[in-house]
């Protein structure tokens, strides 16, 4: 699929033990289906064309026939599915009996991966039958007549597609999964980003949970696509009951699952570019081994994702869960604060607040932080600067979290200063341009800055980081401090963590938040329109939640714009037009680029989540780069 996608289905046939053609019709069915929907690789269960249950019946010779004349039958009635297919069998080579599975494509067979570990454990008894797989590759002699061929079984062996780089392909069979090393690990290092699992695991109490956790932490360990597909419906419940349990999971995060105790296909888009991006930042992902790669052809198909894209990458979306990432992050937040007062022992902390969401969160953290040290929270000096633009409602808004949450505080209207600055540099007062509202974003620094020399502190930040990936602060202003809390929190998020202290919070503290939530963001840097806000940020640089989607794909997984277009166009759908999607996405793209030298002096700040843009951490980029290849 393009941009990197690839649509996999995990497919359980109904069965019936040892009747290789009912089987093979099953399968076929499935694969037509599966293609049909747009797979690109279909994956069935271990042992799928006898059954898994055949016990004793594995050494008859009239079974192993049948099912190699059945796996023809389905490689030929499927030569015209682009796809390919992974289907498990029972195979003689050099006097042993391997558990296999063959690996189809357009009517031909690209290889035979068998089974590495074999269980005789518990209920399961598979060594009476199966031989391990061998150290080194062996060839077997399949099919009559005119279509006699010669076959690979290799264990070391990853699938290449040609049309589609990124799609590489590795394979392994149930208890391999389970072992102490699977052979996944390996395939994976060597370049598999995708890796199948024919399996028959039977049901028993509690089984499925460990299950889903081994199937989702093995993509997770692997930075892969995995997908596990399990005998189900018509294996032989003798002794067992199997329940059809198929999983795909991407880098830990399980993308489908099907109902157990019911036959079927699940189906995912697997994001193999994303996979690949987060491996070239993982630099202890490398291999050692030679494997043997093996080619084919498939085409790139260019269809609909069917694959949900929140709007907001940043914030989980349910509700217990973003409580929980709020409550860490806020702490992560403090701990850094409180460790940073603690080594420089000082006296206060200043901050400018301004009735804004940034600094109120930076006033929050650094409330839970002196409470973590036990120190009064008079030590906070909160200062509100008013100027030319501030508003009786965020000025107000100020003064009741100052007296809420008990820190000292201080009015300290820069009007004055600001007029004799302008005065002195010739600036007219009303020229409403960059120089009028950097001046006055200028002077409260060196107020704030001032204030903690005065009382023996240091200058918390408030900027957040969509405000760093935009440079949407003013140079040697609000872009410096001592200690930035929020130099990690998108602004998004910056909404939601407020949000969630206002939850905890109640009284004149709680209403006073939920205004602050209320109110449009802005630098409060021009006149107000009839005392309310006359400069919106998001009117003059776009929406926050469009920059944050646009940040999150852009650094995160390394997407290309066309990419991260497309899914804000599958994100958004219904809320921005195509048109204005695309106006914000450039306009991100040109302030990244433009303003990076401001983030290549930043502050020191603690680092929250996976995404920063500490020129000492995560991002590393020269303020002269061009934007030339990455614009859309």
């Amino acid at each position: 699929m393009k941009d990197g996608f690839l649509r996999v289905a995990s497919a359980t046939p109904t069965i019936k033990v040892a009747d290789c053609r009912y089987n093979a019709d099953a399968v076929i069915a499935q694969a037509v289906e599966a293609a049909e929907n747009g797979a690109s690789l279909v994956v069935f269960p271990e042992l799928c064309i006898t059954g898994y249950t055949c016990g004793d019946l594995f050494l008859q010779r009239s079974l192993l026939v049948s099912a190699e004349n059945e796996l023809k039958r389905i490689m030929d009635e499927t030569a015209s599915l682009d796809c390919v297919i992974l289907v498990g069998l029972p195979v003689r080579a050099n006097s042993g009996l391997y558990n296999c599975a063959a690996v189809i494509c357009r009517g031909e067979i690209l290889g035979l991966v068998p089974k590495k570990f074999i269980p005789n454990y518990s209920e399961f008894y598979e060594l009476r039958h199966f031989t391990p797989a061998p150290n080194d590759l062996i060839t077997v002699k399949m099919f009559s007549g005119n279509d006699t061929r010669w076959i690979s079984i290799e264990k070391n062996v990853i699938f290449q597609c040609i049309d589609m780089p990124e799609f590489r392909l590795g394979v392994e069979i149930c208890e391999d999964l389970w072992t102490a090393e699977p052979p996944s690990g390996k395939l994976a290092l060597n370049g598999a980003t995708v890796i199948a699992n024919l399996s028959a695991s039977d049901e028993i109490i509690g089984k499925a949970g460990y299950r889903r956790m081994l199937v989702s932490s093995q993509s997770a360990r692997l930075l892969s696509a995995y997908v596990y597909t399990s005998a189900g419906i018509g294996e032989s419940t003798q002794d067992l009951v199997f329940s059809g349990h198929d999983m795909i999971c991407e880098n830990g995060t399980m993308l489908a699952e099907s109902k157990r105790f019911a036959p079927g296909i699940i189906y995912a888009d697997v994001d193999l570019q994303k996979l690949e991006n987060d491996r070239a930042k993982t630099n202890t992902f490398v291999g050692e081994d030679n494997y043997c790669i093996v080619e084919f052809n498939l085409p790139v198909r260019d269809i609909d994702i069917k694959r949900y894209y929140s709007r907001t990458p940043f914030v989980p979306e349910n509700k217990t869960h973003l409580e929980e990432r709020c409550e860490e992050i806020l702490t992560i937040q403090a701990t850094g604060l409180a460790t940073r007062i603690r080594h420089t022992n000082v006296k206060t902390v200043v901050i400018g607040l301004s009735g804004g969401l940034d600094s109120t969160l930076a006033l929050i953290v650094a409330v839970h932080a002196m409470d973590m040290l036990e120190r009064d929270r008079k030590d906070i000096i909160a200062v509100t600067m008013p100027c030319f633009g501030t508003t009786k409602r965020t000025k107000s808004n100020a003064e009741i979290l100052a007296e809420s949450y008990g820190v000292s505080f201080m009015d300290i209207d820069i009007s004055k200063a600001v007029t004799q600055h302008f005065e002195d540099i010739g600036q007219d007062i009303n020229t409403f341009d960059v120089t009028y509202e950097n001046g006055q974003a200028r002077e409260r620094t060196q107020v704030l800055m001032d204030i903690a020399n005065k009382t023996g502190g240091f200058v918390i930040g408030t900027g957040d980081l969509s405000e760093l990936a935009l440079g949407w602060a003013t140079y040697n202003g609000d872009h410096m401090s001592m200690y930035a809390v929020n130099a990690s929190i998108p602004k998004t998020l910056v909404r939601h963590l407020t949000a969630y202290e206002a939850s905890q919070s109640e009284g004149s503290l709680k209403a006073a938040l939920l205004d602050i939530l209320d109110t449009p963001v802005s630098p409060e840097l021009l006149p107000p329109a009839d005392g309310e806000i006359s400069q919106k940020t998001e009117d003059l640089v776009g929406p926050y939640e469009l920059h944050d989607f646009f940040l999150y794909y852009f650094v995160r997984c390394g997407f290309t714009a066309q990419k991260i277009f497309r899914l804000a166009k599958k994100a958004f759908a219904g809320h921005y037009d195509d048109e204005t999607i695309l106006k914000w996405l450039r306009t991100f793209i040109r302030r990244f680029f433009s303003q990076q030298f401001k983030r290549s002096c930043l502050p020191d700040g603690p680092k929250v989540g996976t995404v920063t843009l500490s020129p000492r951490g995560d991002w590393r980029m020269p303020s002269d780069a061009s934007s030339a290849v990455f614009r859309l």
